[in-house]
């Protein structure tokens, strides 16, 4: 039997009373499917109960097939075994026991028909790029991104009909995406995946968008979707200046019944005051007028009520795509301009840089390179954060740096106060009118940075540094996309645009990386950096 998904009248809450679900109805089937929305839309949330990880309070969800599920934070015992963490050790010791010419019945009831278990272990490793780790190394010895690698390689193993993923490739280098993207697209049964990385969602077959407890589906992957969506919103706006046109309309005709009906009031009284006709005849006459009256601008104010009614709707539907545009003149870097000195540099943990490298005017480079190959450690060398063990570097600009854990901001002070400990010569009112341009409008700028969402965080972050007095001539921001919805990869694309100074970026994402106009490729690899190109990055693995 075919593997399927489906979950109907399903309803969750948070214990604090927040609803997520309110009598969703969603069925999966088979291939690949894409599922998007905002930060804190639900994504995970219906994950884990797809999962069986949370219960929903009303509704079911019915599976066929075996579900396997690889959550956003992986957690796995640094002492287990490799064989241990596939799930494989007791079938493996087994086997082992028999070659060795144990013939014990409990080693073939271990065994059972899976005789091929520990060539399928190495086989799954090897197509994950883990061929190296062997099955007997424990989990401590592996990177993040391996431990990422070796839980799916661990749910592969079982051949489930149904696998949900949720953000992926977060911690997974440029390498190891490549790898995950192959066993992403050779997956033979359903596959559900959140994600914010769009190489991966361009492996979707179809997209399941989910916004306010609901989901749209679009057919094709993800750009596929943007341009349906961009179509959708072409026609959405043109709908709103249909419907602001009628209520213009609507607000003249009742203006011009009520003129009208004033003049038609004013002729009765004179008509009454002049007593032309009896009395009795002159009071039928104004009752019945102010009865048509009434009923005249009844239907009048009843169109209005609907015509704006219709406008509601129509801009309902138009997307609150708000895209952070602002101007820094003062981080401005001219041609030619020495912004940075790296000069035989050598940091804590073995990244170093031979020689000199400049960096000069308005650069903008990317730095690329597996998972604990050093760019960390030299962006905080640079930042000033770690001391060089040996060489200089020389700043010759005002730089600041955003790293990835997003500390720089006070959890106690809000949004406006952390942007003001940057820049303290600037007056409130000029913090609130440039937070604006960041999407912080009003209210939003008084948030506690505790209670921010991790893109209103991230968005703070930036704003913070970018508003920073004096004004930063170099940025430096290691994996900005990390843990960022789409949208808000989307804002950070649009602030990096208007961000006229020089830019360093580690990023394990190629697509964003080209989207910011990056100008060099500085790959690190075994500590050292050496020019690349997108081109080679792209190639094979």
């Amino acid at each position: 039997m075919s593997a399927s998904l489906t979950c109907h009248s399903l309803s969750f809450a948070w214990p604090d009373g927040a609803v997520v679900f309110d009598g969703l109805d969603i069925a999966f089937g088979p291939g690949r499917t894409g599922l998007v929305g905002v930060n804190g839309s639900g994504k995970s949330t219906l994950l884990k109960l797809l999962a069986g990880d949370l219960v929903p309070a009303d509704g079911s969800v019915k599976a066929v097939g075996e579900i396997g599920h690889l959550p956003q934070n992986i957690t796995l015992d640094t002492a287990l075994r490799v064989d241990e963490a596939l799930g494989i050790a007791e079938r493996r010791a087994a086997l082992h026991a028999i070659e060795a010419g144990d013939a014990a019945e409990e080693h073939f009831e271990a065994v059972g028909d899976d005789w091929d278990v520990e060539e399928r272990a190495l086989v799954t490793l090897g197509e994950l790029g883990l061929g190296h780790i062997g099955l007997d190394r424990t989990v401590g010895e592996l990177s993040g991104g391996e431990s990422v690698l070796l839980r799916l390689a661990a749910l592969l193993l079982r051949r489930p009909g149904i696998l949900l993923l949720d953000e992926p490739t977060n911690n997974l280098d440029l390498y190891a995406r490549r790898r995950l993207c192959q066993a992403v697209a050779s997956y033979p049964g359903i596959l559900v995946m959140v994600s914010h990385d769009r190489e991966l969602l361009d492996l979707a077959d179809q997209i399941a968008e989910l916004h306010s407890g609901e989901v749209t589906w679009y057919g094709g992957n993800y750009s596929a979707y943007e341009e349906a969506l961009a179509v959708e919103q072409k026609a959405a706006e043109r709908t709103v200046r249909a419907a602001e046109a009628d209520v213009r309309k609507q607000q003249r005709e009742l203006a011009d019944a009520q003129l009208k009906l004033a003049r038609r009031k004013r002729y009765g009284q004179k008509m009454w005051d002049s007593k032309r006709e009896p009395k009795i005849v002159m009071g039928a006459r104004k009752r019945a007028a102010q009865e048509s009256a009434g009923k005249h601008r009844a239907v009048h104010q009843e169109r209005l009520a609907e015509a704006r009614e219709r406008l509601d709707e129509a801009v309902e539907a138009v997307r609150d795509d708000d895209e952070i545009r602002i101007e820094l003149p003062y981080t401005a870097v001219p041609p030619g301009l020495q912004v940075l000195t790296l000069e035989d540099l050598r940091t804590a943990y073995q990244a170093r840089v031979d020689g000199v490298l400049d960096l000069r005017g308005p650069e903008r480079i990317a730095l690329v390179g597996r998972n604990g190959a050093g760019k960390t450690t030299l962006l905080r060398t640079i930042a000033g954060e770690l001391q060089p063990l040996a060489g200089t570097v020389t700043a010759h600009v005002p730089l600041r740096f955003l790293p990835q854990r997003l500390d720089v901001l006070d959890d106690d002070l809000s949004v406006a106060e952390n942007v003001a400990r940057f820049a303290p010569g600037a007056t409130h009112n000029r913090v609130r009118a440039r937070l604006a341009r960041f999407l912080f409008r009003g209210a939003r700028a008084d948030q506690k940075a505790a209670t921010l969402s991790g893109g209103e965080r991230f968005r703070a972050a930036l704003a913070a540094l970018m508003l920073a007095e004096p004004a930063p001539r170099l940025l430096l921001l290691d994996e900005p996309t990390n843990n960022l919805d789409m949208a808000s990869v989307r804002q950070l694309t649009t602030a990096l645009e208007s961000y006229e100074g020089a830019l360093i970026v580690a990023s394990h994402d190629l697509r964003f990386l080209e989207s910011v106009g990056i100008t060099r490729w500085l790959l690190m690899e075994e500590g050292g950096l050496t020019e690349t190109t997108p081109e080679a990055l792209a190639g094979p693995v």
